[in-house]
């Protein structure tokens, strides 16, 4: 008889297992950066568009704003990214990279190859796996939502 509730046959298991073990090796690449795994993930989303605005890094990274704030807190002590309140609109407040903030990109450009690496997967594994994460994480957002939205 199989045993559904054994801890090996539990997919939850199974990603909160591989998520433990990424963080796991992307913080020892990060180290070399000085930066956490949660705040390389800001920088992520800054290095694809700089001066984005709280609510738009929140949504990027599916983050709540009292958990990024003492993130943005950490980056701005580092001296990688400020903030500044927008010109047209006072009550916006956009994050922006500094120059080291911006100059660390060139620092993290091999990081996500060391990881591929690292994987043991080659590339059409690793985009497929993602593209069945990406799946997954939508269908259970739409599912623990009253409207399907995030």
């Amino acid at each position: 008889m199989t045993d559904n509730l054994a801890l090996d046959r539990q997919v939850c298991f199974a990603l909160y297992s591989a998520s433990r073990a990424m963080t796991a090796r992307y913080r020892s690449m990060l180290d070399s950066l000085g930066v956490t795994y949660p705040q390389y993930l800001v920088l992520l989303v800054l290095w694809e568009q700089d001066g984005r605005g709280v609510r738009e890094i929140c949504d990027a990274l599916d983050l709540d704003t009292g958990t990024l704030s003492p993130l943005l807190k950490r980056l701005e002590t580092l001296g990688l990214v400020e903030r500044r309140r927008s010109s047209a609109d006072e009550r916006r407040v956009g994050i922006h990279l500094t120059e080291k903030g911006a100059g660390l990109r060139a620092a993290a450009e091999a990081i996500p190859a060391e990881l591929a690496q690292s994987t043991g997967m080659d590339i059409d594994e690793l985009v497929a796996l993602r593209n069945t994460l990406s799946r997954l994480t939508e269908s259970l957002h739409s599912v623990n939502t009253p409207t399907g939205e995030k």
